[in-house]
């Protein structure tokens, strides 16, 4: 039965081609720019969990309170914290490094990138794995280099510069001439991928003369509990700056702690982004309840026919419901191509443009999720008109012209 029901509305659909086309195009429209912005908001998470993993999760990250890696606030870490948090309980190693916003001039251009003086002793490799240094081309920074620099693989490929930089050339940092030396692999984002890096002592010498960092990060040691860990450190912390609790100028951060947060902002941005594109959908749900009273309307006779042969109310109830509920998810279909077409084309042209973490990404739930939903819009939207021919009478469906 539920088959004929399904032939009916097909057919009702092919005579009215126009109708049924601008109908669906609400239903497009909002299921389309769901499943493109959950898609893309689903690949950006599962990059940045990847990479989360990817670099373990026992690492602590201690920052100055205020401003932006320590730009703007006047709380300060130094040596004396960067030795009490390598001796730390629960600490494996730990390293420090600066950086600040310079000019860098190459050729005829002046421009201004972040600038990050790391140490060459081992606690660099620590810095290292959080921040994703890796080499591609060229060498890394060792001891005993001077007025060297390692550069973002964007300088190399024209999009900072206008002139590609080469391994070699002379870049003019702060009015100190660096000759780059390496290359760093592509990181993810034009910030990291056109920075430069430096040793520490070059760094201190560019930026007055004081060894004042922006961060410092540490390794827990193997089976040990970040958390535990940090809250231990976050007391010793206090103590070596005779600072009471709740009064901390300083914050310490453990992985989880940033992916959580991370999580739910993503949580946040995507209710808003589909509870804007639902307005779509309930547009799209008054267009399928617009077409529907039109249908009833002009079918009658039609409707008084059926019952005059023997169709009970429940059978032009369904006929009418699995007509709206198709053009519901009929739009869906369409519109969940649409959005798959969007999410990749975005995913393309940000991966040329150096933003390599935006990925979409199409779990089977959101898809199959979009098709349920854009189904039961029509469903919903259909549900009044179709109670309406229900109800008809068959004597006066029959009367009608």
């Amino acid at each position: 039965m539920l088959k004929d029901y399904a032939i009916f509305a097909l057919k009702s659909f092919k005579s009215r081609k126009l109708r049924t086309f601008l109908t669906m195009l609400g239903i497009f429209v909002g299921i389309a720019a769901v499943v493109s912005l959950v898609s893309l908001g689903q690949g950006l998470q599962k990059a940045i969990t990847e990479q989360f993993e990817s670099l373990g999760t026992n690492k602590l990250m201690v920052m100055p309170k205020g401003g932006f890696y320590g730009m703007g606030s006047s709380v300060v870490l130094d040596k004396d914290d960067l030795k009490v948090i390598k001796n730390a309980r629960g600490i494996r190693n730990a390293g420090g490094f600066v950086t600040k916003v310079a000019s860098v001039e190459f050729g005829n251009e002046r421009k201004y990138s972040w600038i990050s003086g790391l140490p060459q002793d081992d606690s660099k490799r620590v810095i290292s794995d959080i921040s994703s240094f890796k080499i591609d081309k060229g060498r890394d920074l060792k001891k005993g280099d001077s007025y060297k620099a390692v550069v973002g693989y964007l300088l190399t490929t024209g999009d900072f510069f206008d002139k590609k930089v080469r391994i070699g050339d002379k870049l003019i940092v702060e009015n100190k001439k660096f000759e780059v030396i390496g290359v760093i692999a592509p990181i993810g984002n034009p910030q990291d991928d056109s920075q430069l890096l430096v040793t520490m002592d070059d760094a201190v010498e560019l930026f007055g003369g004081k060894e004042e960092y922006a961060m410092i990060m540490a390794e827990v040691i193997e089976g040990s509990e970040p958390s535990v860990v940090a809250e231990s450190l976050k007391r010793t912390l206090r103590r070596h700056r005779g600072l009471k609790e709740g009064e901390e100028d300083f914050s310490i951060q453990t992985f989880e702690e940033m992916l959580e947060s991370f999580s739910n902002v993503f949580l946040i941005v995507q209710a808003v982004l589909i509870g804007i594109a639902a307005i779509s959908l309930l547009v799209g749900g008054i267009g399928i309840m617009n077409t529907m009273y039109t249908s009833v309307f002009q079918r009658t006779n039609e409707i008084g026919i059926m019952k005059a042969i023997g169709a009970r109310n429940s059978d032009i109830l369904k006929i009418f419901l699995i007509e709206a509920g198709f053009l519901g998810m009929v739009g869906g279909a369409v519109g969940i191509l649409i959005g798959f077409l969007i999410g990749k084309t975005v995913e393309i042209i940000a991966s040329q443009s150096g933003l390599e973490m935006f990925k979409a990404s199409f779990p089977w739930y959101l898809i199959l999720g979009s098709l349920m939903f854009s189904f039961i819009v029509g469903c919903i939207a259909g549900g009044f008109p179709a109670r309406q021919a229900s109800k008809l009478k068959p004597v006066d469906a029959l009367r009608y012209e």
